[in-house]
């Protein structure tokens, strides 16, 4: 016991000095800024001036961006991109620079150039906090970002369950989907979100509808994202199966799920799909089965076993 409270407190302590060490670089890097400032106030431009307030905003340089704000610079400025200091805040997950923002009159909806607004980076960068005060204050949650991604498809494949059910919560469509026709529960089930899987199922959602190029969830979850652990995609695949979801249903190249887990070389989703029972004997458009999709030899191996 005396040696877990020593752990503990060293895994304390160790936290606390990274906290106090970044405070200091912080506070380091808007001391920077204010001396650049008041050195350039003179002669500074009105593109120069906006330009500090983003730095300002990103750094969370509350008392620079106070100061700017009261020498005429606007909530409503614009980056390259389209962006407003309040976005650059909920990016940067900055919650007090929000409230800040928020309180000088920052649009709460104003969205940039490819229509992301506060709240959607809020959701895709999983800031918890800076979401549910933006929802609070009355942010649109059906607003999409990049590509017509809603915040409720960001937070999604971020995996952020806390995010999704606020924006739920708050009427946002579960059902949306994107410019390429994927709504928020194919995100989640591609990033083996099982939490969030569960949470839009429960929505009343068809798990055997078709999305693009006739693909189906439990298909998009048998070939998931590189980065997702093996492990966390056997228990989606699970969860859908249980939940009713057709093993064997094809897309529009005569591929099931299980042939989708062979080619990408799933074989622990191979195995559970199998396990509940996959056909492996079945031939997509090209004559081919899953055997002769995977790259994997034991896994060639277990396919062609009568």
């Amino acid at each position: 016991m005396h040696c877990r409270a020593v752990f503990l407190g060293s895994i304390v302590v160790a936290i606390m000095s990274a906290v106090s060490a970044a405070s200091a670089a912080e506070s380091e890097r808007c001391q920077a800024l204010t001396r650049r400032y008041e050195i350039a106030r003179p002669q500074i431009t009105a593109i120069e001036v906006s330009l500090t307030l983003f730095a300002a905003v990103d750094a969370n340089c509350s008392e620079l961006v106070s100061k700017l704000l009261d020498q005429g610079a606007s909530v409503d400025a614009r980056d390259r991109l389209g962006a407003r200091p309040l976005s650059h805040a909920a990016k940067s997950g900055h919650p007090k620079m929000v409230d800040l923002l928020l309180a000088r009159g920052a649009p709460i909806d104003a969205r940039n150039l490819a229509g992301a607004t506060a709240l959607y980076f809020a959701a895709e960068g999983s800031h918890i906090s800076i979401a549910q005060r933006l929802i609070e204050r009355g942010a649109d949650v059906n607003l999409t970002g990049r590509s017509g991604i809603s915040p409720v498809a960001a937070a999604a494949y971020a995996g952020n369950d806390v995010i999704v059910e606020a924006l739920l919560a708050h009427g946002a469509d579960a059902r949306t989907p994107d410019e390429t026709g994927k709504p928020p529960i194919i995100y989640a089930a591609a990033g083996a979100r099982l939490d969030v899987v569960k949470r839009l199922l429960a929505r009343n959602i068809d798990v055997n509808a078709r999305y693009s190029n006739d693909l189906t969830v439990l298909m998009w979850a048998a070939g998931p994202d590189d980065k997702v652990p093996e492990a966390q995609a056997v228990q989606v695949i699970s969860c859908l199966l249980d939940a009713g979801a057709h093993i064997d249903d094809r897309d529009d190249r005569g591929r099931t799920a299980l042939m989708i887990a062979a080619e990408g070389g799933h074989e622990d989703i191979a195995n559970v799909l199998v396990a509940r029972g996959a056909d492996a004997s079945l031939k997509d458009k090209a004559g081919k089965r899953a055997a002769d999709l995977t790259r994997l030899s034991s896994l060639r191996e277990k396919l062609t076993r009568p």
